[in-house]
């Protein structure tokens, strides 16, 4: 159970990891030790090291220096895969690890506990590092994701990872796929997951090695890599801060109410900020810049995993062929919903007898008492984070149509036949143009809304927010029927369109979710004259049902919170939802 006074939000910062440059790795070293217990059925799996040599910055403004020391586990024969799932949230998570027998895949369960959560293998790296004398300075195990960034060890290596990009955070995540692509290597540094450690100017011995028990369970060889470490301090007033200041790539924007330095014409759900070095991402090369799940309210941005020249290669795919692609769960063919029609659609409209998608609330995260940002004494509310997301099996598709000279566009849910043909339209509302600061873009009316609920399920407060730009901000359940580990629209920059746009296309792919964080006048609840006492903040997708989903009956979610204190000093505690005690 959780109690928040008032306070005020701030956002998470975002910070960035290095991808794979440049790596070249000898035979010998990739083979596969006598030791190794799972070399029959798994993949060959071994820890390396980038460089012999890195160079740290200590910025004098922030706390310490982060151990990027440039170390990856790289997969040989077969990919690492492992999928973390719970049944509900009443379940533990449990973690499953792909092997193959005669070619065929085989689920092998690994023991429970060995994760907790969905945000990677814990104490999976162990890291000292010693100062000159040898004296040790630091001793400490980090998480490992496996879908960090990462990037081919050989040229004969699949040219893409069908994994996908991150380790989810969501504290109400239901199931995640992680992986190491064979012939791939994933960082083990954990980003914006780690904690910095204090280390004064100087020369450094960095040792990282992998602990024991995950050594006995995927068969990693006990070879620690050593990196020699220098740690530099620099100001940002020296200009220093410059390069890291920079957004992550010219055609990546942070997500829904991230920090970030909105480009032009486009920002977030929530305000932009400027960066300062540690909110920044990498520079445009490293393909390391926030690219998934980022800035989702109280949530930390998660270490990206595609390499900037696969970005690349994804953003020329634009087209996606019809059929079955890497990355979804059974093979089965989606529409290649990236782009919208040319022109609206003609003839009569229809429902036809196709998938459809199941679009599902998540409870409320993120809870906490504000002033709404306007600093306005005696006035509190209650700001939360929402999530609703699509369990398929097929994907949400609607298309916005712009008359000449009309403020709104019509819109238009899209359905297609498992060759990914378009079967069939109904209209579905309206998208309006926002233009206020931190929003900017289409909104598609009627996605969700947002009711505070008395404890007897009467509504006291309902938010004024009900309507959306749809992007997959959050990788909720990637283990349902068709979903797509890598959907295409991720953050607000790739669908939400512009004032003067004809047509716009917003898509909620199959396992993805899309979070609001509801933390300003309109969105989050008035509360200054609420009484004290037990409410429900209750999430509701489709609240007008004009969407066509598979089922209809699982729509709505519905999280406790108890409002107390006085007026302007209001607290609210969050109770543990079954064995999620995360507000």
């Amino acid at each position: 159970m959780t109690t928040t006074r008032t306070t005020r939000l701030r956002r998470p910062l975002l910070a960035g990891t290095t991808a794979v440059a440049a790596m070249a790795v000898t035979a010998g070293f990739m083979a596969a030790t006598p030791d190794q217990a799972t070399a029959a059925t798994g993949p060959k799996l071994s820890l390396i090291a980038a460089t012999d040599s890195v160079t740290l910055t200590s910025w004098k403004e922030e706390p310490g220096v982060y151990l990027d020391l440039g170390t990856y586990l790289t997969a040989e024969g077969t990919p690492l895969e492992l999928k973390v799932t719970r049944k509900s949230y009443k379940d533990p998570v449990t973690i499953t690890q792909t092997v193959y027998e005669g070619g065929k895949a085989k689920a092998k369960k690994l023991p429970l506990g060995t994760v907790k959560d969905f945000s990677g293998l814990p104490g999976f790296a162990e890291i000292t590092v010693t100062d000159k004398t040898g004296k040790k300075v630091v001793s400490r195990t980090e998480s490992f994701c496996p879908n960090n960034a990462s990037g081919r060890v050989r040229p004969d290596a699949p040219s893409t990872s069908k994994y996908p990009e991150s380790c989810p955070t969501n504290a109400f995540t239901l199931g995640s796929v992680w992986g190491v692509e064979k012939g791939w290597a994933a960082n083990t540094y954990g980003g914006s997951y780690t904690q910095p450690v204090k280390l004064a100017a100087g020369a450094y011995t960095a040792k990282i090695g992998i602990a024991k028990k995950y050594r006995d369970l995927l068969g990693i060889a006990d070879r620690p890599a050593t990196v020699k470490v220098t740690v530099q301090e620099r100001s940002w007033e020296d200009g220093a801060g410059a390069e890291p200041a920079r957004s992550a790539t010219a055609g990546e924007h942070a997500g829904h109410g991230a920090a970030h330095r909105p480009p032009a014409g486009h920002a977030g759900h929530g305000p932009g900020h400027a960066q300062t070095p540690a909110q920044a991402g990498a520079p445009e090369t490293s393909g390391a810049g926030p690219s998934y799940n980022v800035g989702h309210g109280p949530l930390k941005a998660a270490p990206p995993a595609v390499p900037w020249a696969a970005k690349r290669q994804q953003a020329a795919r634009a087209d996606m062929r019809v059929g079955d692609t890497a990355g979804q769960t059974d093979g089965s063919r989606q529409a290649p919903a990236l782009t919208p029609q040319a022109k609206r659609p003609s003839g009569n409209p229809s429902v036809p007898n196709v998938p459809k998608p199941d679009l599902r609330s998540l409870p409320a995260y993120g809870i906490t008492i504000s002033d709404g940002g306007q600093n306005v004494p005696g006035k509190d509310y209650l700001a939360f984070s929402a999530n609703v997301w699509n369990a398929g099996p097929a994907q949400l598709v609607v298309d916005g149509f712009r008359s000449p000279g009309k403020a709104k566009m019509d819109a238009y849910q899209y359905f297609y036949d498992a060759a990914g043909k378009q079967v069939g339209y109904t209209p579905t509302g309206t998208m309006e143009w926002d233009p206020r600061p931190g929003h900017v873009h289409w909104h598609f009316t009627d996605f969700a809304s947002y009711r505070l609920l008395k404890a007897d399920k009467k509504e006291a407060v309902r938010s004024g927010k009900e309507a959306f730009c749809l992007a997959n901000t959050d990788a909720v359940d990637y283990t349902v029927k068709n979903a797509n580990w890598h959907p295409f629209n991720t953050d607000l920059a790739t669908a939400c369109g512009q004032e003067n746009s004809i047509s716009v296309r917003e898509v909620l792919d199959v396992g993805s979710g899309d979070t609001y964080t509801q933390d300003l006048p309109g969105q989050s609840f008035d509360i200054t004259d609420v009484p004290n006492g037990t409410y429900y903040i209750q999430v509701l997708a489709n609240p007008a049902k004009r969407l066509k989903e598979t089922n209809l009956d699982n729509n709505s979610a519905l999280r406790k919170v108890i409002l107390g204190g006085a007026p302007g000093r209001r607290t609210v505690t969050v109770p543990a939802h079954d064995l999620v005690n995360a507000n």
